[in-house]
């Protein structure tokens, strides 16, 4: 009986693998048989060819010294946004004033298009430096927010508890607000991830600095390279999910090191 219980649970842990398989495997196929239909490769092409192009791509260093550049762009960017985002939702949960002269300029950022950002950015800042402020302008409102609200919705009780036993300043925010904000700031960091990632490597297409993906795409186009052009989405995609995934691992890394603490 115990062997049958634990192949049946061998089988339920395989099975998630086997699902994920099959879908990818149903796209694939999908994807080849639309381009055998298209049968242009100017227009589409199949995924072994994509896959080819990649493996070539892989080989080259200008490949990673490309990838390493976007990525250290689009992180800077992001770090910068968080700090700006969690100060000053901080600073505004405290000032009315604050939150009232901040609104406009957080509202007018997220409702207004990245395009928009970018060529208006490209005036001020040169190209090395478009995706760094893109990829910050798209994160800071969601964290800004999202940290806001989380202090908004902080338990009076456990406020009016410090206040009694003189709980004030730095202890404060560790022992109160930290807890009450993590799953907003959490919630606020993937999504500004994705976010910031995708904006900045659009605002690499229009800038155009050397080297980036964003070049590498943009020449892809020009030259109807369609093969590279889709190798080089599918490595902007997997970096998404890769990013995405790393950042949850983080964050699961320092909630378990933070609650262990004494």
């Amino acid at each position: 009986m115990a062997g049958a219980a634990k192949d049946t649970s061998g089988e339920k842990g395989v099975r998630p693998w086997l699902r994920r398989l099959a879908v990818a495997a149903f796209w694939l196929a999908a994807w080849q048989l639309a381009s055998m239909a298209v049968g242009s490769r100017i227009v589409l092409v199949g995924p072994a060819e994509v896959a080819c192009r990649l493996a070539e791509l892989v080989l080259e260093a200008d490949f990673w010294v490309s990838v390493g550049l976007s990525l250290g762009r689009v992180a800077t960017g992001f770090g910068l946004a968080v700090v700006a985002g969690v100060a000053l939702a901080a600073w505004a949960s405290r000032s009315r004033v604050v939150e009232g002269l901040l609104a406009p300029l957080v509202g007018a950022v997220k409702a207004a298009p990245v395009a928009s950002f970018v060529v208006l950015l490209l005036m001020w800042v040169s190209s090395r430096r478009l995706s760094v402020a893109v990829s910050f302008l798209m994160a800071f409102p969601i964290l800004y927010t999202n940290v806001l609200a989380g202090v908004r919705q902080t338990d009076p009780a456990l406020l009016e508890m410090a206040d009694v036993f003189g709980v004030r300043g730095w202890a404060r925010a560790c022992t109160i607000y930290a807890a009450q904000v993590a799953p907003y700031l959490r919630a606020g960091l993937s999504l500004a991830m994705g976010l910031s990632w995708k904006s900045g490597i659009a605002a690499e297409v229009i800038g155009l600095p050397a080297p980036s993906i964003g070049i590498h795409l943009y020449d892809a186009k020009v030259y109807l390279d369609v093969p590279g052009l889709l190798a080089w989405t599918v490595v902007v995609v997997a970096l998404s999910v890769g990013l995405e995934a790393l950042l949850g691992r983080l964050l699961d890394w320092a909630q378990a090191r933070w609650e262990a603490r004494p």
